[in-house]
């Protein structure tokens, strides 16, 4: 009979069964006692290890087969020594067989559990160190977020209308053998974007070309070496130095050579016309490689370009339907003739439609008719890039009904062109900029409220259930071109020295006019927003932006001087400065921060820091993929005395810290400290308890970290943990329990940790541990204890799309 359930409850059942069978036995019958003494024996030696097989159960349900074959030998053991019952003194000529039975059912229960099982155990061991290893190795991968993935091409977007023909035409040109150039052509908001990214996922496409398949968004002064940099990155291969353009040309050819037997398919998305000398030196002489184009203009030097045309009534009005939410049933169905208005003003360009759909989602029938009607005066049919940006403006103005959300809006164009924006910079400058909630919550409600009107998208890299509250680092914003545009548009109305938003794109040293006068401009502007490449010289004129509050720093380079006038801007309350470059950068006059003196929030990404400046009322400091080793070791410049005030301090994919600085124990105004996917790090400071208002503490993908310090148990205030993925960790302290202020505890992917200490009976305040499967077992023996403590064991989310962070 087949077993359905192998596990510690079933042996254990079957050895309790056993086990009485033979005490029954032993005083019933004297001809079999000393067998039936031995079996007695080995039973209840083996009690610990069925204790054990309990303890895993769940793990061991994969044994079925090994453990199946002992059950049903114990279960005719027990049969055995019924019958050995039975047999009566005088029949001597059976007692020699049931004896050997007897002895052959000891020793194949002694050597499972002696021989077998040890072995078992051994080798599950060996795949358990194999099953860690590989988690290691996949959350070590996700440190070096810009060496693999970078190319990956992006999802398409859930719902499309029209674009099926186009994929099957496309598909069948692609599918096709040789080298060619395929240039998809249209005005701005019509797919094209859209389009190739559903070629790429295409699951033909997919069997064709693989992994092979590369996928770049332009700028429109692309760089040849960095994009074969890119190209180098996305497969985990060392970048070599590239000496010149045709350097690089040379050298990516080579690689793409060797990169496989299937073919390759290039996709270059949103080419400007000044690109097309990069596109011919792409056409590298490889066999079966295709370079797929979208481009606003019709490159007519690849062959006949691939017009995609305007979505006919039925496929707009679907798409306005759905980017609206609505539904056949829907009771808030405007007017036909209101939906057609709609249609027909917006020209059949998908992002018109969705818009539009966004901004009336929700909303009763008389509220479409009526808007219509605002902004249908003067109406014109769109029918080219500038008259859908002048469209799209005129929406903007109309539609939104809530000044707020236009502003963050407008914010989004601080940020370069096609580049993910992260969250919790937005966060960062929301909170202090426009007042909101300290916590976030308050601006990421802003942000879901953009991604809901479509006029941004939120991206989430990296979903783990069960995630700790309130953190948004795996959270990203992308917006599409045309809108970044229309918020550039926007922002930049009126003089330059009196815009509440002054927006510098600087390519390579060619700087506005207006900077370059010899008249010292005095600039009013409350946000600045500097994009610099890595052509620029670092030759800062002389401005004076005196009234600037928020300070955002674009750049992509390997040495970075900070600009002078920043000794003029102490009204800055938060600086973003983020490192688009595929290597470090190195700060020439890191000190000039340090002018910056009501400054509260800095994120610094992709960068080095040899030292902290002081900075007294600093409260919250962003540390992401930066080399900040040097400066937690320079002991002349001790953490807790250049950030005295600091109340949150986030330090995520630093990849070269191998240990916190004491010092950091000495702020003692500290309540947040995470440090995260730094997995170099392999110990906290002793002196951890001495943090008396910490709150939060992240250690989230810490691989090396080992233990946490017996101190931990001081923290009397921490009320959220999260040490999930930190695979090394082995155990809990004693002194665990004295963190009586313990609410959330997560503690997903401790691998190794088999046992908790006794002192988790104090958490009494404890509410909520979020686990795999495995450690809930451990936290079973406490529940009884702790009844209001719920164990979470979430889904685990094999999707590794994470792995590719910013630059999917």
């Amino acid at each position: 009979m087949a077993v359905e359930l192998i596990g510690g409850a079933v042996v254990g059942a079957v050895v309790s069964e056993l086990l009485s069978a033979v005490l029954e036995a032993k005083d019933k019958t004297i001809q079999f006692k000393s067998v039936l003494e031995k079996i007695k024996t080995t039973l209840e030696s083996i009690g610990p290890v069925i204790e054990e097989i309990e303890k895993y159960h769940e793990e061991l349900d994969r044994r079925k087969g090994e453990l199946e074959r002992l059950i049903e030998q114990m279960k005719e053991g027990k049969v055995l020594v019924g019958k050995c019952i039975k047999i009566r003194w005088w029949n001597c000529w059976s007692k020699p067989h049931y004896h050997d039975k007897l002895t052959d059912l000891d020793e194949a229960i002694e050597r499972f559990f002696k021989f077998d099982l040890a072995a078992q155990t051994a080798r599950d061991g060996m795949q358990t160190l194999v099953k860690v290893t590989e988690m290691h190795s996949v959350i070590m991968s996700s440190s070096v977020t810009e060496m693999k993935g970078l190319c990956l091409p992006p999802k398409p977007p859930e719902f499309t209308v029209g674009l099926d023909g186009h994929v099957e035409e496309l598909k069948r040109r692609l599918l096709n053998g040789g080298v060619s150039v395929i240039v998809i052509t249209a005005t701005g908001g019509l797919g094209k974007t859209t389009l190739a990214k559903k070629l790429c996922w295409d699951e033909k496409i997919q069997g064709k070309f693989g992994d092979n398949i590369f996928y770049l968004t332009f700028s429109k002064m692309p760089n040849l070496k960095l994009i074969a940099q890119n190209l180098f990155q996305h497969k985990g291969i060392k970048v070599p130095e590239f000496l010149s353009d045709d350097d690089a040309v040379n050298k990516l050819g080579n690689m793409m050579s060797q990169i496989g037997q299937k073919p390759i398919l290039l996709v270059l998305d949103d080419v400007w016309s000044n690109s097309k000398s990069i596109i011919e030196k792409l056409k590298l002489p490889l066999p079966d490689y295709k370079i797929l184009v979208t481009s606003r203009l019709a490159i007519q030097m690849f062959g006949d370009p691939y017009y995609l045309k305007p979505l006919n009534n039925e496929d707009a009005t679907t798409l306005l339907c759905h980017s609206a939410s609505l539904s056949e049933s829907d009771s808030n169905i405007p007017d036909k003739d209101i939906m057609g208005e709609i249609v027909k003003g917006c020209g059949g360009f998908p992002l018109a439609l969705q818009l539009v759909g966004g901004s009336f989602s929700g909303q009763a029938g008389v509220v479409w008719q009526s808007r219509v009607m605002e902004w249908s005066k003067g109406h014109y049919t769109v029918d080219s890039d500038t008259d859908l940006l002048d469209y799209l403006e005129k929406l903007l103005d109309v539609l939104d009904t809530k000044a707020i959300i236009k502003e963050c809006f407008l914010d989004l164009s601080l940020f370069p062109e096609d580049q993910k924006i992260p969250a919790a910079a937005l966060i960062d400058m929301w909170v202090e900029f426009h007042k909101f909630h300290q916590d976030g919550v308050q601006a990421m409600d802003k942000i879901y409220e953009l991604h809901t009107r479509n006029l941004a998208h939120i991206v989430v890299t990296r979903r783990l259930a069960g995630d700790m509250d309130k953190y948004y680092n795996d959270h990203f914003v992308t917006q599409h071109d045309l809108l970044r545009e229309l918020a550039i548009k926007q922002s930049s109305e009126g003089l330059v020295n009196k815009r509440k938003r002054l927006i510098v794109d600087i390519s390579g040293n060619d700087l506005p006019d207006w900077w370059t006068n010899d008249e010292q401009q005095k600039v009013t502007a409350r946000i600045l927003s500097i994009t610099t490449d890595e052509k620029f010289n670092s030759d800062w004129c002389n401005i004076e932006p005196t009234e600037t509050e928020v300070l955002v720093l674009n750049i992509q380079t390997k040495n970075y001087s900070l600009p002078v006038f920043m000794e003029k801007m102490s009204k800055v309350k938060v600086l973003i400065l983020t490192n688009y470059y595929f290597s470090h950068a190195e700060f020439k006059n890191l000190e000039l921060l340090g002018s910056l003196s009501n400054l509260r929030r800095m994120r610094l990404e992709k960068v080095s820091i040899p030292f902290f400046v002081q900075l007294e009322n600093l409260r919250k400091l962003s540390l992401f993929m930066c080399n900040v080793s040097q400066a937690f070791e320079n002991y002349s410049h001790q953490i807790s005395d250049s950030l005295p005030n600091l109340v949150e301090i986030n330090v995520d994919y630093c990849s070269d810290v191998v240990k916190l600085p004491n010092g950091l124990c000495d702020i003692l105004s500290l309540r947040i400290l995470r440090i995260t996917n730094c997995h170099k790090l392999s110990a906290l400071p002793e002196q951890i308890g001495d943090l008396e208002n910490l709150e939060e503490l992240k250690l989230n993908s810490c691989t090396d970290l080992e233990e946490l310090p017996d101190s931990i148990g001081r923290l009397h205030k921490l009320n959220n943990l999260d040490i999930c993925n930190c695979i090394s960790l082995r155990k809990l302290p004693e002194e665990f329990g004295e963190l009586t202020s313990l609410n959330k505890l997560y503690m997903r992917g401790c691998s190794r940790m088999w046992e908790l200490p006794s002192s988790i009976l104090d958490l009494e305040n404890l509410k909520v541990v979020i686990c795999d499967e495995e450690t809930a077992a451990l936290w079973e023996q406490f529940k009884p204890i702790l009844e209001n403590l719920k164990v979470d064991v979430p889904k685990v989310d094999i999707n590794l799309d994470w792995l590719w962070k910013r630059h999917s």
